[in-house]
């Protein structure tokens, strides 16, 4: 039961909810300048990736040092100090004076924003019944799933009205107003109830039925990311598109990311977890495969290209909640640091593969589809090679 202080958890659900999005936007509200950041700072386009690759690697250390924080230190005070260290960084970043300089600034940026996606769940079953936070997180997913439909699109507007610094200055004056509403409604937000679980982080990470569901998900989904870091260059770059190519795949992908994620749950009663999990891997995977064939055979229409990415969402959308869920499942109680290496090894896995396509992401669709298809790909293997969680009756 939700604790009775709290009865009107709606303005701190809307904080939370904000400070998550905030953190997502930091890589999506950038996108659209990156292919321009050589221009402008002075450097090269592979140089200009890693400002997207070191932002994701920070956020990979912030999950981890906020997640062991958070069980020493009020979640509520750790909260509001990220939000205001990542808005002094991002304000930071509008002053680089080199690439690699906002390389640097990026790392600590995300390092310093990733608080809020660490709290929100505790905080939001602290909020609710078990019942209506199952509701209110599926809500949250839902709205963050729109950021990389919709952040890019803003990202444009601003720097083709603003400049390349204005998506900073958005992220800092808006990092700054969501913090000071945070501590000034601080009664509001419940720190979650804490929890003496014994295990660790080497306990998952030895444990292959929690690597299956761990590593799945981070192969789709990262395979998917892969592809959308690199996009904006390889279309603009090695394709000779625009940026409203770049739009129109994000927002037909989003689209039907969403449709799967809606009909998952219904799917998953119907034909089992595991099903739908194997099933949505191999779309996905089958999803990029298809994008890497049409390169391989002299395709090049962008638009085209947004149909082709179509099964990629589409299979991360339905494998998505019961791979996830399953994997906090198969951390057996240790939900905490299930969920924060779950979200790790996302980060990770989208990082080095952003890394490792940067230097070839304006030859072309081929170089940049075949890292993204051979991480997703990896996803199925672990599936086929991985045990099944077994459930205790």
């Amino acid at each position: 039961m939700p604790n009775t202080q709290y009865a009107a958890p709606g303005i701190a659900f809307a904080l939370i909810v904000m400070g998550t999005i905030l953190s997502l936007a930091g890589t999506d509200l950038v996108l659209p300048a990156v292919p321009s950041l050589p221009e402008t700072l002075s450097g090269s386009q592979a140089m200009a990736q890693l400002v997207l690759a070191a932002f994701v690697a920070g956020g990979c250390i912030g999950l981890l040092a906020f997640g062991e924080l958070g069980a020493r230190v009020d979640q509520r005070t750790l909260l509001v100090w990220s939000l205001v260290s990542y808005a002094i960084v991002s304000l930071a970043c509008m002053f680089a004076p080199s690439l690699p300089a906002l390389v640097c600034l990026r790392f600590v940026q995300g390092l310093t924003g990733a608080a809020a996606a660490v709290f929100a769940p505790g905080m939001i079953r602290a909020l609710y019944s078990e019942e209506k936070a199952v509701g209110a997180l599926g809500f949250m997913a839902s709205i963050e799933s729109l950021i990389p439909a919709l952040a890019p699109v803003v990202g444009v507007w601003l720097l083709i009205g603003f400049g390349w610094k204005s998506s900073f200055l958005v992220l800092g004056v808006l990092s700054l107003t969501v913090a000071g509403l945070v501590a000034l409604l601080r009664h509001r937000m419940p720190p979650p109830p804490s929890t003496r679980v014994p295990g660790s982080y080497l306990r998952h990470l030895t444990n292959p039925t929690f690597l299956r569901y761990a590593l799945s998900q981070a192969f789709t989904l990262g395979g998917l990311l892969i592809f959308v870091f690199g996009a904006p260059a390889m279309i603009t770059k090695g394709l000779d598109g625009t940026l409203n190519d770049f739009i129109i795949m994000q927002v037909t992908g989003i689209s039907f990311f969403i449709a799967g994620s809606n009909l998952a749950g219904r799917m998953t009663q119907k034909f089992g977890p595991e099903p739908m999990i194997l099933f949505g891997s191999a779309m996905s995977a089958c999803g990029l495969l298809g994008v890497l064939l049409f390169a391989l055979i002299g395709g090049s229409e962008p638009l085209f290209l947004a149909l082709l990415f179509i099964p990629v969402n589409l299979g991360l959308g339905f494998r998505g909640p019961p791979g996830f869920f399953r994997a906090v499942i198969a951390a057996r109680g240790d939900d905490a640091r299930g969920t924060a290496l779950v979200l790790v090894a996302i980060l990770v896995t989208a990082a080095a593969g952003t890394a490792i396509a940067a230097p070839v992401v304006t030859l072309g669709m081929a170089p940049l589809a075949a890292v993204a298809a051979a991480v997703s790909c990896a996803s199925v293997l672990c599936l086929i090679a991985l045990p099944k969680l077994r459930l205790q009756a």
